[in-house]
């Protein structure tokens, strides 16, 4: 294992941002990845785990304690059945998986950050989440100091959220197996309309594995959801607020509000999701609340590219990024009656 002291977290980070951690270890190996979060429980220290950085917000004045990277490696295929190590490149992984000719996280491509946080978030895009491809997680259990394996029932997989994000305290994941498809090199049915109609076929359809895959790269490499250092509009952690999930009279509310504020002939976006439950989009909450692709004047603003997507300009601290973020949640609040939810886990920070 490696150790750093006042070790410097923003690169660590597609945010670039935040303090230097009191202690940074990264540990190459299961054992070493398990010996580290046992020295730190043992002895009470604070510890912060990282994988791919991507859906981290850490405050200016950094973490006091240990922080973690999880830098394993190891892909495993056996016929359609897939293990990935915690620190294996989530986006080079489903690079493999299509040249392999198998099919399930095609439209997962371009997704920056690790395999061990997949399962931490039900990671999802483009009609597809982890959780329908997923088998088992491997991980380390800090309450029992066990390694355990979790069925796909066990991890309570739900949109954006599963077991071990509302238990945050208690899992290390350690590997992750899931079961993919042989469709002869033809993706899975595709779920997502803008996809279909990128690719030129219905929803519901197959095409050709790579077909798929570079056509989501396309899709999300125009949104800046494809990191490049030199493009600030990928300084990011993605989508950072979750779609909002409202009850059937919640929702009937927000449409009046959004009648009221945008005119009878309106309609917001609306997905089902669940029994009594429908599915907004918080892009258009943003775009509609006033917030326009690359609204800011200061050091962090919205991406030119997508309104979901809040974005260091090159100078921001964690400051100027929450004082964006407080703006839109307060505006679209203001506007529509909806609180919006940040998906990045923020560290030492809070909205």
């Amino acid at each position: 294992m490696q150790e750093l002291h006042d070790a410097p977290l923003a690169p660590l980070t597609t945010f670039r941002l935040g303090g230097p951690a009191t202690r940074l270890v990264t540990a190459t190996t299961d054992d070493e990845v398990i010996a580290a979060v046992r020295e730190a429980d043992e002895a009470g220290t604070p510890l912060l785990l990282i994988g791919g950085g991507s859906n981290l917000v850490i405050g200016d004045k950094g973490f006091e304690g240990t922080a973690l990277v999880l830098a394993t490696k190891g892909y495993s295929l056996n016929g359609t059945s897939l293990e990935l190590a915690a620190g294996e490149v989530w986006t080079d992984a489903v690079a493999r998986t299509v040249e392999a000719g198998l099919a399930g996280i095609e439209c997962l491509a371009g997704i920056p950050g690790s395999a061990g946080a997949t399962p931490i978030q039900n990671v999802g895009a483009y009609g597809q989440e982890v959780s329908s491809t997923i088998t088992e997680v491997v991980a380390y259990d800090r309450r029992t100091g066990e390694t355990v394996t979790l069925a796909n029932e066990d991890c309570a997989f739900s949109y954006r959220h599963s077991r071990f994000k509302s238990d945050p305290e208690r899992y290390v994941v350690l590997r992750v197996r899931f079961s993919l498809e042989d469709a002869e090199g033809l993706s899975a049915p595709l779920r997502y309309a803008e996809t279909a109609r990128a690719l030129g076929v219905e929803a519901g359809d197959r095409v050709p594995l790579a077909s798929a895959r570079e056509t989501v790269l396309k899709l999300r490499a125009g949104k800046g959801m494809v990191l490049d250092p030199e493009d600030h509009d990928t300084w990011s952690a993605g989508s950072f607020f979750t779609n909002p999930i409202l009850t059937d009279t919640d929702f009937a509310a927000f449409r009046a509000r959004v009648r009221e504020r945008l005119g009878d002939g309106v309609e917001p976006p609306a997905y089902p999701s669940g029994e009594g439950h429908t599915k907004t989009s918080a892009a258009w909450l943003i775009d509609k609340s006033g917030f326009a692709k690359g609204y800011g004047d200061g050091p962090a603003r919205i991406s030119t590219k997508h309104t979901l997507a809040l974005t260091n300009r090159g100078s921001a601290t964690t400051e100027d990024l929450l004082a964006l973020a407080r703006e839109v949640v307060a505006g679209v609040h203001e506007a529509f009656g909806i609180t919006l939810v940040n998906e990045p886990v923020t560290v030492g920070v809070s909205l």
